[in-house]
C-alpha cells in the first residue's frame, strides 16, 4: 500500500490546484449545510411556539388562525373546563385572540411586508410565562397600545419604542413596550388589545381562536374530546406544539427543496471541478505512476492512493464549509410563512446530524470525482508511462 505521506506530499506540492479544489468542494458544503440549517431554524422557530400542555381551539374544518372564526362568547364555557389550569389570582388560563395580518413599511425601503397582529388579552402574560418585556411596558388593555416582538423592531415603520403606525387606516397605535419569547414565532408579532382589534377590523363579536393552558399535557385527549363532542359549538382542538409543528411544513419543504436544488448544481460543477483537477494530475504524473507501478505496486494500490487524495480534498474542502457554515448561526433571515402568509424571523440552527451529513456529503463529492481519475491512473500501462 502506498504511503499516505506519499498523498499529503503531492497535494502540497501542487497548490493551486488543490486550493481550487479544496475551494470548489468547500462552497458546495456550505451551501448544503447553510439550506438544512435554515429548514432547521424555521422548525425550531415554529417548535418554541407550541407547548404540549397548551391547546388551540378553531372552527370545526380549520386549518389556521387566519382562516378560523367564532363567537368570543364561547371562551368563557371553555374556561370553565376543569381540565383547564389556573392562574395564581385564580383566573382560568384562557384566551380568545382575534389574528390578522396587516401590510406595513419596510424601513429603509420602498417595500411592504406583511405582519401578524394578534388581539389578546390581558391573560395571556400568565398563559405564556416565557414571554418577557425587555424593554418598555405591558400594554393598558382597552387602549390602542401595543407591543412588538424583538424580531422585528426597528424593521418597519413606526415599528419601535414610543412610535407609531397604522394598525389600519385611521386607526394608529402606539408601541409601548418590546418583548422577547424565546426565540419563537411570536417575537415577529405584534400584539394588541383583542378588543381593539376586533372593532378596527369589523369583527365585534367573533375571535379567530382560543388558547387554554392545560392542568397538565396528558389532559388534552379528555379535554379535546369533551369540546368536540359538543356538535352544537362547531370547534376543533388541536394540541399547540401540533399545530405549529404542521405550519413549519410548506415553508420548511419550500426553502428545503429550493436550496437543495441550487445546491447539487453546485456539486455538480464542484464534481465536475475535481475531476479535471485530478485528470489533470494523472496526465503530468505518468512518470511517477510508471515508477510506482516499476517498484511493485499493484493497480489496487495505485487506484486507492489517488481516491484517497480526492477523499483528502474534500474531507478539507468539506471542514471549512462546514466550519464557515455555522457563522451563520450568528444571523437572522426574514422569510414568508407559507401558512400565515405574514414575515417571519428565523435563525439558522445547526446540528449535529445537519454536520455529520455535510461531511458525508463533501466526501462523497470527493469520490465521484477522483473514482474515474484513479482507476485510469491504475490501468496505465508502466512501461508506457514511464516512456511518456
Amino acid at each position: 500500500m502506498i504511503p499516505l505521506s506519499y498523498n499529503v506530499r503531492n497535494l502540497v506540492v501542487r497548490k493551486s490546484t488543490t486550493i481550487a479544489a479544496v475551494a470548489g468542494i468547500a462552497l458546495v458544503t456550505f451551501l448544503f449545510a447553510a439550506v438544512f440549517m435554515l429548514n432547521n431554524g424555521i422548525k425550531d422557530t415554529l417548535g418554541r411556539s407550541g407547548r404540549a400542555d397548551n391547546a388551540i381551539i378553531l372552527r370545526q374544518g380549520s386549518d389556521a388562525e387566519l382562516s378560523s372564526g367564532f363567537n368570543a362568547d364561547q371562551v368563557a364555557m371553555l374556561a370553565a373546563k376543569e381540565m383547564v389550569a389556573h392562574a395564581p389570582d385564580g383566573a382560568p388560563l384562557a384566551v380568545g385572540e382575534s389574528v390578522v395580518v396587516v401590510t406595513l413599511e419596510k424601513k429603509g425601503t420602498d417595500g411592504v411586508s406583511n405582519v401578524q397582529v394578534r388581539g389578546t388579552g390581558p391573560i395571556v402574560w400568565d398563559l405564556r410565562p416565557e414571554v418577557q418585556i425587555i424593554a418598555g411596558r405591558k400594554p393598558q388593555p382597552g387602549t390602542d397600545e401595543v407591543v412588538i416582538g424583538k424580531a422585528i423592531r426597528g424593521s418597519f415603520q413606526g415599528c419601535d419604542l414610543g412610535q407609531s403606525f397604522d394598525l389600519k387606516k385611521n386607526r394608529p397605535v402606539k408601541v409601548v413596550g418590546i418583548f422577547s419569547a424565546a426565540g419563537s414565532t411570536f417575537e415577529s408579532e405584534v400584539w394588541a388589545d383583542v378588543d381593539f382589534v376586533r372593532a378596527a377590523f369589523g369583527r365585534p363579536t367573533n375571535i379567530s381562536s382560543a388558547r387554554v393552558h392545560l392542568t397538565s399535557a396528558s389532559k388534552f385527549d379528555a379535554f379535546k374530546a369533551d369540546v368536540e363532542s359538543d356538535k352544537t359549538l362547531g370547534l376543533q382542538v388541536v394540541r399547540e406544539s401540533v399545530y405549529y409543528e404542521r405550519q413549519a411544513g410548506p415553508t420548511g419543504f419550500f426553502l428545503t427543496f429550493l436550496g437543495v436544488v441550487i445546491a447539487v448544481f453546485f456539486a455538480l460543477g464542484a464534481i465536475i471541478g475535481a475531476s479535471i483537477t485530478m485528470y489533470a494530475q494523472v496526465s503530468n504524473r505518468t512518470k511517477e505512476i510508471g515508477t510506482l507501478r516499476a517498484l511493485g505496486f499493484s493497480r489496487t494500490s495505485i487506484l486507492s492512493s489517488f481516491v484517497i487524495e480526492a477523499l483528502l480534498v474534500a474531507a478539507v474542502g468539506g471542514l471549512i464549509g462546514v466550519l464557515v457554515s455555522l457563522i451563520m448561526g450568528m444571523f437572522t433571515f426574514s422569510t414568508m410563512n407559507f401558512a400565515t402568509w405574514s414575515e417571519i424571523v428565523i435563525r439558522f440552527s445547526t446540528s449535529p446530524s445537519i454536520v455529520i451529513s455535510s461531511l458525508i456529503f463533501a466526501l462523497v463529492m470527493g469520490f465521484v470525482g477522483g473514482f474515474l481519475p484513479a482507476l485510469r491512473a491504475a490501468r496505465m500501462s508502466p512501461l508506457a508511462a514511464i516512456r511518456d
